[in-house]
């Protein structure tokens, strides 16, 4: 078995890959038996603690500003379950497949940790429902980052426990999750003390959502890169301006990767070679020359991103927490705040912004691609006039633009306190990852007009050729978006470059 298609090890910290391989369906999970020891123990140990009467918030009493209300020992099961069916207020369309796979896999990844008091019951069911492929069903709206995401987690809960409603992957249709999972071959659990608060108190929805949304805009830069030296060779621009001399003399890590991806794109071109010594342009515009210097802004942003998410994405959210006690042998029970979101919330706002910016370059872009006369037809049209060409293939880009920046505005500048104030300072970390998507799946779409609109224009400069790289990339567009012959329908085609620029159809 290859290493990419070996079963992910609960408990241990993910990357961004990883995580994404899970989510995606291409790799299992699977629990060690000594994490599965590891669990066992420390819900012993907390059994004993329940058994010696103990307060513990959650465990044995209520919730939020209710937690000053003791529950009897024969509710304490009952307690869970409650929790649960109360919890389960999500509104909106559900998350996507790969969303709701990537929320069980990290709710399920950090309680094989051990911190969280589970049976490795609980554990072992979650996993098969990731390996098996049951989605539950979870509405995308409702959570507010803090105490974790408890009303998307707890439509997840439902499931486990044979309520609410789910499907297999692949599936269209959502029905009783007690069918589901009958013909998973999964028997639901029957919760114990602690564990509904296990399943719900973290962040774990807005990981899986602005995680993977992280992992396609990775994709998106690269290509939104190559993009650029596409529409670079189009307009016969100079690309003297990514020097590596220049870029030496302010040295961001994003910037300098951003030039030399370029400068190694564009090398071996016959079109710039043909007007190399003709060309009496000292600078193209910003949206050419700044690439660099914007787009690596971009880039760090991006990295910068993924590093929170990777640190969440190891990282144990659970409230209350078992842990080891001060004296050898023995555990404690302690109350603390690591499901609060606002180091996710913070870097999924931050990388919103960074990739609208990706969005409103590229935007430029086109508009250079269809307004630059001299050096290209008007809107890439074979029959200016009698055809329109690209020309309201750039207000739709113009449209994803303007939508994008009112998605910038930054969720986690706010906080609406909840739970009678008990819970008065939130993330609004969901928010945030919604719109990081949403952001992501809008600027594909723009850089695949780009992306067909630079093709047109280099293929407009037939029989010279462009790079290697470059016509390899062309050759891959053609795969899927074949050269126009005259004005043709565009929306189907913007969304399938789109989707193949997400998936790293365009990427080395």
């Amino acid at each position: 078995m290859s290493a990419k298609n070996k079963p992910f090890t609960l408990g241990t910290a993910p990357d961004i890959v990883d995580f994404a391989e899970v989510a995606y369906g291409q790799r299992r999970v699977e629990i060690t038996a000594k994490a599965l020891k590891l669990i066992a123990g420390r819900r012993a140990s907390l059994e004993a603690l329940l058994s010696e009467d103990k307060v513990m918030y959650g465990i044995n009493t209520g919730f939020g500003e209710l937690a000053s209300q003791r529950v009897s020992r024969e509710s304490l099961k009952s307690l869970q379950v409650n929790l649960i069916r109360s919890h389960a207020c999500g509104v909106g369309d559900p998350l996507e497949d790969a969303e709701t796979l990537a929320l069980m896999f990290a709710r399920a990844n950090e309680l094989a940790m051990g911190n969280s008091g589970v049976r490795p019951l609980v554990v072992k069911t979650l996993a098969a429902m990731i390996n098996k492929g049951v989605i539950p069903f979870i509405p995308s709206k409702g959570s507010v980052g803090a105490s974790g995401d408890l009303a998307p987690s707890a439509h997840m809960a439902l499931t486990l426990i044979g309520e609410g409603y789910a499907k297999l992957a692949g599936e269209d249709e959502f029905v009783p999750s007690a069918q589901v999972m009958k013909r998973a071959g999964i028997k639901p659990v029957e919760l114990a003390e602690k564990e509904g608060l296990a399943l719900i108190n973290g962040t774990q929805a807005m990981k899986a959502v602005g995680g993977l949304a992280l992992f396609e805009a990775m994709n998106l830069f690269y290509s939104s890169v190559l993009t650029g030296a596409m529409t670079m060779e189009a307009l016969k621009g100079t690309p003297v301006a990514f020097d590596k001399r220049i870029h030496e003399l302010k040295p961001h890590a994003g910037q300098l990767e951003v030039a030399e991806m370029l400068e190694s794109m564009l090398k071996g071109s016959q079109i710039r070679a043909s007007h190399k010594h003709t060309d009496k342009r000292v600078q193209d515009p910003y949206s050419l020359r700044c690439m660099p210097q914007a787009m690596g802004a971009s880039r760090d942003a991006i990295e910068y991103a993924l590093n929170v998410f990777e640190i969440e994405l190891g990282s144990v959210t659970d409230n209350p927490l078992v842990v080891e006690g001060k004296k050898k042998g023995e555990i404690e029970v302690l109350s603390g705040g690591n499901f609060h979101g606002q180091a996710v919330a913070f870097a999924a706002d931050f990388a919103a912004i960074a990739i609208t910016a990706l969005g409103n370059i590229s935007e430029r872009r086109i508009a250079q691609l269809v307004s630059d006369f001299k050096i290209l037809p008007p809107f890439l049209a074979r029959n200016p006039g009698l055809e329109s060409g690209f020309m309201i293939a750039h207000v739709t880009a113009a449209a994803l633009c303007n939508e994008n920046k009112i998605l910038s505005h930054p969720a986690s500048a706010d906080s609406i306190p909840t739970s009678a104030n008990k819970e008065d300072f939130v993330s609004m970390g969901m928010n945030a990852a919604l719109k990081l998507s949403t952001v992501v799946r809008n600027v594909a779409r723009i850089v695949a007009i780009e992306m067909m609109a630079a093709g047109e224009g280099i293929e407009f400069h037939r029989p010279l050729k462009s790079s290697a790289r470059l016509e390899a990339a062309l050759a891959k567009l053609r795969e899927v978006s074949p050269a126009f012959k005259g004005d043709e329908v565009f929306s189907e085609r913007i969304e399938n470059v789109a989707e193949d620029i997400l998936c790293g159809h365009f990427v080395n």
